[in-house]
């Protein structure tokens, strides 16, 4: 069995929760309420600044110079592609690019993006794409449940459409052949790849929390 199939079947239940919570079952019926999108989009923006810096990190520790390339390349799309994406989703929401730089992380943001940079920091090459993985295979993953559950086009539907794209998809791809191509080569990592995926898989989880509470710092 491949590796990321040994992690996901380890992170199911995560997965399973995923996939049920109220933000991904209202937004894919497109009721959920606009505050709390709005929040997501604000927390991910600061989210994927981190995530870039992570996919940089990555890059200056890969030996393999193929994968040194796919991973710089990375760090450079998010921000120079997705970031945009975003600011034009903000746009569309009332949001300027002002607002979002101003943004303060939300406790669960500020969790989420302090492992991923100390994980890229301190941990191998194999242990970043663990902890990147369920980002990319999550987002399929839902995106996909999403579109089974909508079925009327509504003001979401970008959302969904934007996580099950072919782009996407050849994105995720990439990901989980660099999970097991890490899992293969570096058998003894095993427990520590389990462990960053597993804390990545369960802080997924609790962003979608964040953004329908509007979590924020009650201060």
């Amino acid at each position: 069995m491949p590796f990321s199939d040994t992690l996901l079947e380890a992170g199911q239940d995560v997965w399973a929760a995923q996939k049920e919570h109220p933000f991904v079952r209202e937004l894919a019926t497109g009721t959920l309420d606009e505050a709390a999108f709005e929040h997501w989009i604000k927390q991910d923006y600061r989210y994927l600044l981190d995530y870039a810096r992570l996919f940089a990190i990555a890059g200056t520790k890969a030996t393999n110079e193929k994968t040194m390339t796919h991973l710089l390349g990375v760090a450079h799309q998010v921000l120079d592609h997705e970031m945009d994406l975003h600011r034009g989703l903000a746009a569309d929401y009332g949001i300027s690019d002002g607002e979002l730089e101003a943004v303060e992380k939300a406790p669960t943001c500020v969790a989420y993006t302090n492992f991923l940079i100390r994980t890229a920091y301190e941990g191998s090459i194999a242990e970043i794409a663990a902890a990147l993985y369920p980002c990319m295979q999550g987002y399929l993953d839902v995106g996909e449940h999403m579109a089974s559950l909508a079925t009327d086009k509504h003001r979401y539907t970008p959302f969904i459409e934007m996580y099950t794209s072919d782009e996407f998809r050849d994105a995720t791809s990439w990901c989980r052949d660099f999970v097991d191509r890490c899992g293969e080569q570096s058998p003894g990592e095993h427990d520590a790849m389990r462990e960053a995926f597993l804390t990545s898989a369960k802080l997924e989880y609790r962003f979608w929390e964040m953004a329908y509470t509007q979590e924020g710092w009650g201060l």
